[in-house]
């Protein structure tokens, strides 16, 4: 292979992966979003302000992502850095909730569809209202949740079933403002 193929390769190689400027573009194009995802999971506004600028240092500066992946990639640098910020663990209490408080979770998150305050899901416990964030709204797996919470898929289920109650619980459902979408839209 010629010196100039040798250099085609890298290039085509180097395409495939986010640069610097990637991740300053996607902060910039989605900063409210991204901000609201740091802010929902830290509910304070200068603790989501440094897991924000922390994210975009730490995608700048990290490991090569896949071009396709960046904003995902953005997204969960930011989870990860809102977890070493506030350490949140779960909740062991002596009354473990009963199984059939919501017999199909999955069920209850496809239909129907339902809008909560964001004031009530900041005021869920951290460990719940992480597994919220990252389980209903980001879409993470409850593998994924669990390896980055560093926790069982059980403690998983509990908390986001528990959270989930709450929410409906609390009666702030439905506000025109300040909302926030928990399931999957119906089409």
């Amino acid at each position: 292979m010629t010196e100039r193929a040798h250099s085609q390769v890298r290039e085509e190689v180097a395409n495939l992966y986010a640069s610097r400027e990637d991740f300053r573009r996607i902060f910039n194009e989605d900063l409210n979003g991204l901000y609201q995802l740091s802010f929902l999971l830290t509910r304070d506004p200068q603790k989501a302000e440094r897991c924000l600028v922390s994210g975009l240092e730490d995608c700048t500066k990290g490991n090569p992502v896949f071009r396709e992946w960046a904003r995902s990639w953005a997204k969960r640098t930011i989870i990860q850095n809102a977890i070493r910020e506030l350490k949140p663990r779960p909740n062991h209490s002596n009354s473990p909730l009963p199984a059939n408080i919501f017999p199909d979770l999955d069920q209850l998150l496809r239909t129907p569809a339902e809008y909560f305050e964001i004031d009530a899901v900041l005021g869920l416990e951290d460990f719940e209202r992480f597994v919220l964030v990252m389980s209903v709204l980001e879409r993470y797996s409850e593998h994924e949740c669990a390896l980055l919470l560093g926790c069982s898929v059980r403690e998983i289920r509990e908390a986001r079933t528990h959270g989930l109650k709450e929410l409906m619980d609390s009666g702030h459902k439905v506000s025109p403002q300040h909302q926030i979408f928990l399931g999957e839209e119906v089409r």
